[in-house]
């Protein structure tokens, strides 16, 4: 694959968690996430239950999709039509990542760049992906953009959606509503590894609400899995009790840590979180999602193009064989950053479509 003066094209690995096509793969879907174990019957009853409860289907693919295109479409705008070749891949659904890799490999690319639909990084995230994505590149050249949870289009666009839902408000309101950036949620053990994930949130936090210019917020931990380890705290649940204590009118929920709608936003906030909100006499909102807004797919169009400028060109051809000298991947070093100290007190069965 060339683009139009006859370089090849760079390819652009789009990476997302995956989910369920539909409700006859939710436990096949649920094995692959856990490693060969399926759920138990009241497990998937469950599961089965909370996708119901939202349609059926989570829109988690079709938005993927849509963002996989609007990306090409900011490339080709930037670049040139045929300059990137955008494809995406999923970890735990098909397009699995190793099937659109070995696609890139039969179309003869030999360089791309890794980007995972996740704005922070993690040990127990990110950088899965890229280990899986380095596993399968073969003999094509890998770099990955590792974060971008400081990216001025995301940072604006999450700006937008805060100010639009306060200014949604009762007149008055504003004064006594507490904005909280949440994320999913991850094992605590991450603090011992000088895990970047709670400080690049927390730098997320702290940049819209400067660019917001409000007056007080706070993070929480959302969708924690329900297993015997500590997961990073405190949970939303106990956020919003927190501030029903505290006499606090209402809350916005500005799911910061995703960018589609999915089962932890369209269950887990709107129906579970906003349920408890009210029951504890709280006025609820949550921010729109960012979804395939172009002004996110610009944004990340322009850091695919300074890594790819970055990355050093082939000057033997493609090399579409797995058999020769081993691949070259580049990627940034960890930050060391400081992490909250957790509790929890809230959990879900077991991890849904859209952990980071």
């Amino acid at each position: 694959m060339t683009e139009s003066g006859g370089r090849p094209a760079t390819g652009v690995l789009l990476m997302a968690y995956g989910t369920p096509a539909g409700p006859d793969e939710i436990e096949a879907y649920y094995t692959h996430i856990r490693r060969g174990r399926p759920p138990d019957p009241c497990q998937l009853r469950e599961l089965s239950g909370r996708y119901a409860a939202i349609g059926g289907t989570s829109p988690l693919l079709a938005i993927c999709e849509a963002q996989a295109a609007g990306l090409q479409r900011a490339l080709d705008a930037a670049a040139g039509p045929g300059a990137f070749s955008v494809r995406l891949a999923m970890k735990h659904a098909d397009p699995f990542i190793e099937r659109t890799a070995q696609g890139m490999i039969d179309d003869g690319l030999s360089r791309a760049v890794g980007l995972v639909l996740a704005p922070h990084r993690s040990v127990l995230s990110i950088d899965q992906y890229i280990e899986r994505a380095k596993a399968a590149a073969g003999r094509i050249e890998l770099c990955f953009i590792e974060s971008w949870h400081l990216l001025d289009a995301y940072l604006d666009l999450l700006t937008a959606r805060v100010n639009d839902a306060i200014a949604a408000l009762p007149a008055g309101a504003a004064d006594a509503t507490e904005v909280i950036f949440t994320a999913h949620s991850l094992p605590e053990r991450i603090l011992a590894w000088d895990d970047p994930y709670p400080e690049q949130l927390r730098q997320t936090a702290d940049a819209v609400a400067a660019r917001a210019g409000l007056r007080s917020h706070s993070l929480a931990w959302q969708s924690a899995g329900r297993t015997r380890e500590r997961w990073l705290g405190p949970d939303l649940a106990t956020a919003l009790c927190s501030l029903a204590d505290a006499g606090r009118e209402g809350v916005i929920v500005a799911p910061a840590g995703f960018t589609a709608d999915h089962l932890e936003i369209l269950y887990d906030l709107d129906i579970e979180c906003r349920d408890l909100a009210i029951g504890l006499g709280l006025r609820f909102a949550r921010t729109e999602s960012l979804n395939a807004d172009p002004a996110l797919m610009d944004g990340l169009a322009g850091l695919v193009l300074s890594a790819a400028d970055a990355q050093p060109t082939r000057t033997d051809g493609p090399q579409p064989t797995q058999t020769d000298a081993p691949p070259t991947h580049t990627h940034a070093q960890p930050t060391r950053t400081d992490g909250p100290q957790p509790t929890r007190t809230h959990t879900h069965p077991i991890q849904t479509d859209a952990r980071p």
